[in-house]
């Protein structure tokens, strides 16, 4: 070992950017294998490296012992005083012990080590970045496609997305540019092994974070959220700010910045829904772009009755239930929708859950014009930014449970 080798690992240092510390101690650590192997097994041995000449040392630690002895282990108080008149029992003695030809062998065996520890620091260092990334957006290059797998290129590392997360539908080419959600990051004995999403719900919620000033800088908040990749997303926002309106700096000046999300999720439908802390209220906004003439709750049961005019229940249901479905997962109740002729049928016939309607004490007409404003905020919004057609071919009542979203992106405090 000399100084030419301490250049090289300036270099290395340099070009890797991995620390001289770290790559120095790998070493040390590879030194004393390598002494161990060709010289003498010694478990007390330290190594020093002199980080500007290279020069190395080998040394023996030895406790200073009250007994005329001299081991491997030990060392006498005599013997400890000739090197240093002030050591007393119990120190640790440094002994030197560098064989003559120990910087030869030890840097024939201790190459390989060291470039084997550089990989596995540059692997940590991977990993360490992209796990601080994790559940966050980035953006990357289709570089391969493999049996319905997508490689991104994402600079120092390839992601993976594999089919189950990608959107149903979307067309990919190598070469494509796309943004994806880092779903996960695992450190495996191959290397680190990003984990991309373009389904998740999570990366909605950063694109609205990415496009919407008021949102990244808390002015805004989401509080939930409900996808169907490919095909919708109901994602609901609130602001304590009474000069801001939530929906409007989500939309953007004609469209904006709500065009710019559905653009880079192929098109797919997004309904932009007020949070309201009383759960009627909310119900009834969920359920756009639908009217809803009155939602009944039973809090216990977590179950919600919504009622629409006969017209709209198509439409509140949704194509194959999933206006209703998305509305579930989004206000986290189990809701239940009646045309309006078929309440007063079962209400007649006193087949209304005396829970339910218990809740209908608690409406008056300002809550109604609340609710009658608030859709019309998310019809208006859907008719002008979305241009959806909505599917008239389900005549049947549904009855929607709760299903679980990413909880992360889910504001559970009390507002």
């Amino acid at each position: 070992m000399n100084k030419e080798f301490i250049l090289a690992i300036d270099q290395i240092v340099k070009s890797k950017g991995i620390s001289k510390e770290s790559i120095l101690d790998a070493l040390e650590k590879a030194l004393i294998k390598s002494y161990e192997k060709n010289f003498q097994n010694n478990d007390n041995v330290k190594v020093d490296i002199n980080s500007e000449t290279g020069e190395i040392k080998v040394f023996s630690l030895k406790t200073v012992s009250d007994e005329a002895l001299d081991t491997v282990e030990n060392i006498s108080l005599e013997e400890a005083k000739k090197i240093d008149p002030n050591f007393q029992i119990g120190d640790i003695v440094q002994v030197e012990i560098t064989p003559k030809n120990f910087g030869r062998i030890a840097a024939q065996t201790a190459r390989n080590i060291i470039l084997q520890k550089i990989k596995d620091l540059e692997k940590d260092k991977i990993y360490d970045e992209f796990a601080d990334r994790e559940k966050e957006l980035i953006t990357g290059v289709i570089q391969r496609i493999d049996n319905g797998f997508l490689f991104i290129d994402l600079g120092k590392i390839e992601g993976m997305c594999p089919p189950q997360q990608q959107i149903p539908g979307e067309e990919y080419k190598i070469g494509d540019r796309k943004k994806f959600f880092i779903e996960e990051v695992k450190n495996t004995s191959k290397g680190t092994q990003v984990i991309l999403s373009r389904s998740s719900s999570g990366l909605v919620v950063r694109l609205f974070e990415l496009e919407v000033p008021e949102i990244n800088e808390g002015v805004v908040e989401i509080y939930s959220i409900s996808r169907e990749a490919g095909s919708r997303t109901k994602i609901s926002v609130f602001t304590n700010n009474p000069d801001v309106d939530p929906v409007g700096a989500c939309v953007g000046y004609k469209g904006a910045r709500v065009k710019t999300i559905v653009d880079e999720l192929n098109e797919e439908k997004i309904d932009i829904i007020v949070w309201n802390n009383d759960p009627r209220i909310f119900i009834a906004n969920s359920l756009s772009p639908s009217e809803v003439n009155f939602v009944l709750v039973n809090k216990k049961e977590n179950v919600a009755l919504a009622v629409v005019p006969d017209n709209q229940l198509s439409l509140a249901i949704g194509k194959e239930g999933q206006n209703v479905r998305l509305a579930a997962r989004l206000t986290s109740w189990k809701i239940d929708i009646k045309g309006h002729e078929k309440y007063n049928e079962l209400l007649e016939n006193n087949e209304i859950d005396p829970i339910f309607l218990s809740s209908l004490d608690d409406i008056d007409g300002n809550e109604k014009t609340l609710i009658e404003e608030n859709q019309n905020i998310s019809v208006n919004l859907d008719d002008s930014v979305d241009n959806s057609k909505y599917s008239d071919d389900n005549n049947s009542d549904e009855l929607v449970e709760e299903t679980a979203f990413d909880s992360e992106f889910k504001d559970n405090r009390e507002i």
